[in-house]
């Protein structure tokens, strides 16, 4: 007697082509994903394009719907990035680090790299902009509990002082201090509170990103109350590169 089958052929041999199929799309279809940002890509040492044809080597580019009114954005909307750095190879190698060849702290070398981002400033989910002097920020302030950083001294990695807390920038959409406006006598300019340590017993702020001389030139927003997603690349980057750049010895092995 004949064995009965529901089907004609193996269900299990079925589902495995099936899956063998879905998983075969699915591979096309990352990394068709992947290239609609960031490529060609370039040989560093020759600036040669890669620019390879094929179904898994191009795709259109994305366009993202920008809410509360800000129309829409396609990338990669840049172009190719600039290679004409303010530095030089130590040998010429693919993956060669770079020594600085001016001022890496201005010329975005590095840990001191920025990118182009939009000139206009980050919005909380009502649409205001996100990041703004305390006064603005309604509802939000000082805990009492902690010190208050506003009058206190701040004083760079030199040890030296570096100018006053004038002002604190909150983002009012997660409530809390973002960046310390600094007085140092000859403008203000905000320093990221990531990098920041409040010694309220002492009544100071210890900055060690940078030398109290280098608070001077770093760069601030253009209007008195708000900061765009640019000019905080910028600001971070000045103040994160100091890791590296603000003395010789940061420059130097360890061992």
């Amino acid at each position: 007697m004949k064995d009965f089958n529901i089907v004609q052929y193996d269900l299990a041999a079925i589902a495995m082509v099936l899956f063998a199929g879905f998983f075969l799309a699915l591979l096309v279809y990352l990394r068709r994903e992947d290239r609609r940002e960031g490529y060609p890509l370039e040989d560093e040492v020759t600036g040669r394009v890669d620019t390879p044809g094929g179904i898994l080597h191009s795709d259109s580019p994305k366009t993202f719907l920008m809410p509360h009114g800000r129309g829409t954005v396609t990338t990669p909307t840049k172009g190719r990035e600039k290679v004409d750095v303010a530095g030089k190879r130590t040998f010429a190698s693919g993956g060669a680090p770079y020594y600085p060849t001016g001022n890496p702290l201005e010329d975005g070398l590095g840990p001191a790299a920025w990118a182009d981002r939009a000139k206009h400033a980050d919005l909380d989910a009502e649409g205001r902009n996100r990041i703004v002097p305390i006064a603005l920020a309604t509802g939000v302030g000082v805990h009492r509990k902690d010190a208050d950083p506003r009058g206190m001294s701040v004083i760079g990695a030199d040890g030296a002082k570096a100018g006053t807390v004038t002002d604190l920038w909150v983002d009012r959409a997660e409530n809390q201090v973002r960046y310390l406006e600094v007085d140092t006598g000859m403008k203000k300019v905000l320093a990221p509170m990531g990098m920041a340590k409040v010694q309220g017993k002492v009544g100071r702020v210890v900055i060690d990103a940078i030398n109290a001389g280098q608070f001077a030139a770093a760069p601030v927003p253009e209007a008195a109350d708000t900061i765009t997603l640019y000019e905080e690349e910028r600001i971070v980057a000045y103040f994160g590169g100091g890791y590296l750049y603000a003395n010789r010895a940061r420059q130097e092995p360890l061992i």
